[in-house]
């Protein structure tokens, strides 16, 4: 498994909602993150800025990428683009950490 580490940024004023719409993620969008191969996904607020931790592993990063591309998550972006920080796409702005340790 890779692991994969981001930081990301929802709006002060949405944290609730960004909270609640996690909370009932589709299960179609539930279903293509499993289908490319996300696992052990998790999101972290830090309520004091506004920024977000995702962590997820894949079995391959390529692969995982490929969601980019389906209608699915440019509808998932799309919904979650007035609560955060995003690109043009609406796809959320997100600065990916590199690895500089881990313990199993």
């Amino acid at each position: 498994m890779e692991r994969i580490a981001q930081i990301m940024y929802v709006n002060k004023d949405s944290y609730e909602e960004y909270e609640k719409r996690h909370r009932e993620l589709w299960p179609e969008m539930k279903e293509e993150l499993k289908n490319h191969g996300a696992n052990n996904y998790s999101i972290f607020l830090n309520k004091n800025n506004g920024e977000l931790f995702a962590y997820l592993e894949v079995p391959d990063v390529s692969k995982y990428n490929e969601i980019a591309n389906t209608e699915i998550c440019k509808k998932w972006w799309d919904y979650m683009e007035p609560l955060m920080t995003t690109n043009a796409d609406n796809s959320p702005v997100a600065l990916d950490l590199k690895e500089v340790f881990h313990l199993d």
